[in-house]
């Protein structure tokens, strides 16, 4: 069966797309798309011309059996599809009736529910035991950092939540004094939303310590799969439900820095992961704590692989 993983190209929702069609285990075909005007900002509501909205190569291909979108754009993309046949699922809540998809995937923390709704903690990703060990291969020159090796992975200001110098400073200052009790290294990344002066601040804050920092592309080739599979702990911005669902996806402790900073369904999320305790708020301290890793892209590809069985044009 073919599996479309459609999106706009954009890192998150691409990620989506794709980790849920490799764990319902399908040959998967990477469809990124090119929206015209006006559909850039319409979409995805379907308006005279919406079979046109991502060209003639779109609109004349085959439908797939199975189409998988993540995004607003993504979500006319699916629906046009499953007007042609496809089964379709959408990943986030498209802010329309969620009849016009076989099945919608949301987080918990979002409001939208349904018969054909699918809830999960936090975002869909592919870190899993296999994803962690060949990240392990792929950065074995990790195993050489002292331990314990500590992540650090840092984002930037959002509509939800502020990360700026100031607030990189306040983190930076509690994992020197966890760095100074334990020793061990740092294995740092930001990310495309990092401030400028927060990267400008790491290129010189750790060269003394042992570890590696990844500020951009610059610095070749992203560690991030390294970072998470060899870090004995990890550390997190708040800003970023990705992120986390990321780091909560290995089997180690996660300090989330100031989650009080965070407002409105994000923090839903985090309160979520404190109560069950899979994070802890980021103190001087850092110290370990007993995890079971989640896995929330496995359970919702269960789910779905068991329903879609049942559905006569699948």
């Amino acid at each position: 069966m073919q599996t479309w993983a459609v999106s706009d190209g954009h890192a998150g929702n691409r990620r989506q797309a794709t980790a849920l069609a490799d764990a319902l285990g399908e040959s998967t075909f990477d469809c990124e798309l090119a929206p015209r005007a006006p559909w850039r900002w319409l979409a995805p509501r379907l308006f005279p011309g919406a079979a046109h909205a991502f060209g003639n190569a779109f609109a004349d291909a085959r439908a797939p059996a199975l189409a998988i979108g993540c995004g607003r754009q993504a979500a006319l993309a699916t629906r046009l599809l499953r007007a042609r046949g496809a089964n379709t699922i959408q990943i986030l809540d498209p802010r329309l009736d969620p009849a016009h998809w076989d099945f919608v995937v949301v987080p918990e923390h979002d409001d939208l529910r349904g018969p054909n709704v699918v809830t999960l903690l936090g975002s869909l990703n592919p870190v899993d035991d296999a994803w962690l060990a060949q990240a392990r291969e792929r950065f074995a020159a990790f195993a050489a950092f002292p331990q314990p090796r500590t992540a650090v992975l840092l984002g930037g200001s959002s509509a939800h939540a502020r990360f700026d110098r100031n607030a990189f400073e306040v983190l930076a200052a509690r994992l020197e004094v966890a760095l100074a009790r334990d020793g061990g290294s740092v294995l740092v990344t930001a990310s495309r939303r990092t401030d400028a002066k927060v990267i400008a601040a790491l290129r010189h804050r750790y060269v003394e310590t042992p570890g590696v920092v990844w500020c951009g592309e610059e610095d070749g080739e992203n560690p991030y799969p390294g970072l998470l599979a060899w870090a004995d702990r990890i550390v997190c911005s708040p800003d970023s439900v990705n992120m986390v669902s990321e780091a909560c996806a290995t089997r180690v402790p996660v300090h989330v820095f100031d989650p009080g900073r965070v407002r409105g369904r994000p923090r839903a999320f985090l309160d979520a992961l404190l109560a069950r305790g899979r994070i802890r708020a980021m103190d001087g301290a850092l110290q370990s704590f007993d995890v079971q890793p989640l896995r929330e892209t496995a359970r919702v590809a269960a789910i779905l692989r068991e329903r879609l069985h049942l559905r006569e044009r699948l």
